[in-house]
């Protein structure tokens, strides 16, 4: 019988670019090679695609790919494939672009859609949609830079031009400090801050926007970070819950991968109902923002109450050998060699 031709998508033109290195790397070592026919392809920085040559070499984040065998005809060469792994965190592979690109070759791809992928990625969308859904979340203002000034879109859409000064006070007097500030279309907290006061969100306001034009301004709140992985089409399976220990104020970018202090608890330590109530509730945020496939959803849950708030869901979660996503669900009985499969099956079922 003959092997399914894989194709595994990694790199990329984000700022996610050496985790999606890592992420890749990874799975194409794991990955059955008595099913599969492996072709690793390397995006650049630059976007440009490349041929890579499949070694057992193991990455880290920041490591350097040695790719030199250019892809002169990139839609020619997907279509020899019988199936797509993308592994692109970001813009460029998270947020609907590529699975666009698969879509018009018709070629059947690991991951959520077009519309599910653009969704999730734009963090203010997805609040839209959880809003829609009754799916709780912690207060949040939403605006968008325009030339040296910004636009303040209310809750009915209805948008006002203002200066920097304006929309500090507009915050002030909407959420509470504690405030965290984020790019809407971002990936491993590239480009988050966190504000205790008005000097530091105008910093951070000023630093989100380098990163993205759509600016998230949240309220904060003292909570646990806990992570549920979900896998499937239309049955889901929803795993233990993963809590992080940040070694940072929060789970920023270095925290998540270079700061060796961060810890992951699995399972994390709550309740059995309070365990089932975030799974549920990871399902039906999947379901609402139409993901297929594979996601990490996470939420909050606030260390006074237990309330929970969702925070958001990654499409195309990392799967390198400190992620999440692969290591909930190992420890959910799913080893990593059959998630792999089990994605691929999921993509070809699609």
């Amino acid at each position: 019988m003959s092997k399914i031709k894989v194709g595994v998508v990694f790199g990329g033109i984000s700022t996610e670019h050496d985790v999606s290195v890592v992420s890749g790397t990874d799975i194409m070592r794991n990955i059955d090679k008595n099913k599969y026919e492996i072709f690793p392809i390397y995006i650049d920085e630059k976007g440009t695609w490349y041929k890579y040559e499949l070694t057992d070499k193991e990455f880290r984040v920041g490591d350097k790919i040695a790719a030199n065998k250019k892809i002169e005809n990139v839609c020619e060469y997907l279509k020899q494939l019988d199936v797509v792994f993308p592994v692109l965190h970001g813009l460029g592979g998270e947020d609907g672009t590529i699975q666009g690109m698969l879509e018009l070759l018709d070629i059947p791809y690991v991951g959520s859609k077009v519309l599910g992928s653009s969704i999730c990625m734009d963090k203010v969308y997805a609040k839209i949609i959880f809003d829609k859904a009754n799916i709780e979340q912690t207060k949040y203002i939403y605006i968008r830079k325009y030339k040296e000034k910004y636009i303040y879109i209310n809750e009915t859409f209805e948008e006002k031009i203002c200066d920097l000064k304006e929309i500090i006070d507009i915050a002030d007097t909407k959420i509470k400090y504690p405030m965290f500030i984020k790019p809407s279309n971002s990936g491993s907290s590239v480009g988050i801050k966190k504000a205790q006061n008005k000097k530091e969100l105008e910093d951070a306001i000023k630093h989100a926007s380098q990163f993205d034009k759509k600016i998230l301004i949240e309220e904060g709140i003292n909570g646990r970070e806990i992570e549920c992985a979900v896998l499937g089409n239309e049955e889901l399976t929803a795993s233990i819950l993963g809590e992080i220990l940040a070694a940072d104020t929060f789970y920023s970018f270095d925290a998540k991968y270079k700061n060796q202090e961060s810890k992951t608890v699995m399972p994390a330590e709550l309740s059995e109902k309070l365990t089932k109530k975030v799974q549920e509730l990871a399902k039906k945020a999947y379901k609402a923002a139409d993901c297929k496939g594979l996601s990490r959803v996470d939420f909050f849950v606030d260390d006074k109450n237990e309330k929970i708030y969702i925070n958001e869901i990654n499409t195309i979660p990392g799967f390198t050998q400190i992620s999440m996503y692969p290591k909930l669900l190992e420890k959910t009985g799913i080893k990593y060699e059959d998630l792999l499969s089990r994605l691929i099956d999921l993509a070809l079922e699609e």
